[in-house]
C-alpha cells in the first residue's frame, strides 16, 4: 500500500536551495504553485501518480518555462 503524503525534496529552479514538500498521493496528478521558502520565487510543481496512488515524479521548474 502506498502513503497518503510523501515527503519530497526537491530543488528550487531559481535559488538552487533544497527544500521538502508534501505531496498528497490520494489527489492524483497534480500541477499546482507553491513559493520557494528560501527566495519566494514561484514554482510550477507537476505531480505524477500511478492509479493506485504510489508517487512517480515530481517536476519543479520556473513560472514560465
Amino acid at each position: 500500500m502506498s502513503a497518503l503524503v510523501e515527503d519530497v525534496e526537491v530543488l528550487c529552479p531559481y535559488c538552487g536551495k533544497s527544500m521538502e514538500i508534501d505531496v498528497d498521493c490520494t489527489a492524483g496528478n497534480q500541477n499546482y504553485f507553491e513559493d520557494c521558502r528560501v527566495c519566494c520565487a514561484p514554482i510550477q510543481f507537476s505531480v505524477s501518480v500511478d492509479s493506485r496512488g504510489n508517487l512517480i515524479a515530481v517536476d519543479a521548474r520556473r513560472e514560465n518555462e
